[in-house]
């Protein structure tokens, strides 16, 4: 494998798991991180023992970057996004990948047309309990699926949302459903397959916030399968999000990281015991950067080998265009077709 040579666009806290992931790869090198904040570039650079700016298209006019990693603020990804790929890099752009099902397939696009590679973080995909999972419902092991649940009962105080002005904005960050549900969801559809219809409800129960701290959704997926959603930041103290898939042979249930349920005949239950990964119950920072580092590594592949990686722009807009047509359901007070 050739070596990769990594740029960060956002120097906040969610850039810490890619810093020290790309760290953690062999084959990977980052050469210069941007932000608007001098301190912080400057800060992680001194760390990184790497090269900084306060100008993102500085990193963007260097021949010898090739990968680009974009942290920043959600509302920002589209059209920092935007300038990444038209400058001809690899785009690795966090959680969602924009606020809108248009501006995500604008990224889609615009990656097809410059060939190159654009994945969406979603590194509960890597986790080996949800491989494992993948390849049960792969396999048939649960026969035809019935149902799959969401539940992310999560915390978040009113001093988070307070400690910067775009936190709970529709624009800038989205409600829970597109904020800290977006991993869920990218679960759900990457088990159980693509939504036909939705029927949402949203609500703002204890924050003073613009968005969402409530969703709630009933969906179909194209397979005849329903599923059913229910994310809040309102739930104190907070505990762990599950999903569970019930199928007419069998039912698997995931808590946080760790499989609490698993009925499927002639599987044997994964026997994965290391110590729990899964993070954000009430602190968005109580993260780890391993799976960061598989997927890191995954994109690096897929570029080599020309393969889709695992989590591709277009399964990045597939979960924004399932929020924001749940948001659209709940305005409207009917079912949606998704694309209608």
């Amino acid at each position: 494998m050739a070596q990769w040579r990594f740029g960060i666009i956002g120097c906040g806290s969610i850039a810490d798991m890619h810093t020290e992931a790309i760290r953690q790869i062999e084959d990977a090198r980052l050469l210069i991180v941007s932000s608007r904040n001098e301190v912080k570039a400057r800060a992680v650079a001194d760390r990184e023992r790497c090269a900084w700016t306060t100008d993102y298209k500085e990193l963007l006019n260097r021949s010898d970057v090739d990968i680009v990693c974009v942290t920043t603020s959600s509302g920002s990804h589209a059209s920092i996004g935007l300038d990444v790929l038209e400058a001809g890099k690899h785009l690795v752009v966090e959680k969602p990948i924009a606020m809108n099902a248009k501006d995500a397939q604008a990224l889609v696009d615009k990656a097809a047309e410059k060939g190159v590679t654009l994945s969406v973080i979603s590194q509960r995909r890597l986790e080996a309990n949800n491989q494992a999972i993948k390849r049960v419902l792969d396999g048939g092991g649960l026969g035809k699926l019935l149902l799959a649940e969401v539940a992310l009962p999560f915390y978040r105080s009113q001093e988070y949302y307070d400690s910067a002005n775009w936190r709970g904005t529709i624009s800038e960050d989205g409600g829970v459903l597109m904020n800290q549900g977006i991993h869920c969801l990218d679960l759900m559809l990457w088990f159980a397959g693509k939504v036909r219809t939705v029927f949402g409800k949203t609500a703002t129960q204890t924050h003073h916030i613009e968005a969402e701290d409530l969703g709630l959704a009933i969906v179909r997926f194209e397979s005849g399968a329903y599923g059913t959603i229910m994310a809040s930041t309102s739930v104190s103290p907070g505990y762990p999000a599950s999903i569970t898939l019930y199928g007419e042979k069998g039912t698997i249930k995931l808590e946080g990281s760790t499989i609490v349920r698993w009925s499927v005949p002639g599987w044997d239950e994964p026997n994965w015991t290391q110590e729990e990964t899964y993070g954000g119950v009430s602190d968005p920072r109580s993260i780890v950067s391993e799976f960061h580092q598989s997927q890191l590594i995954d994109v690096m592949a897929a570029i080599e080998t020309g393969v889709k990686p695992i989590s591709s722009g277009e399964d990045g807009a597939r979960a924004v265009q399932l929020v924001e047509t749940i948001y659209r359901s709940a305005a409207e007070g009917k079912e949606i077709m998704l694309g209608s």
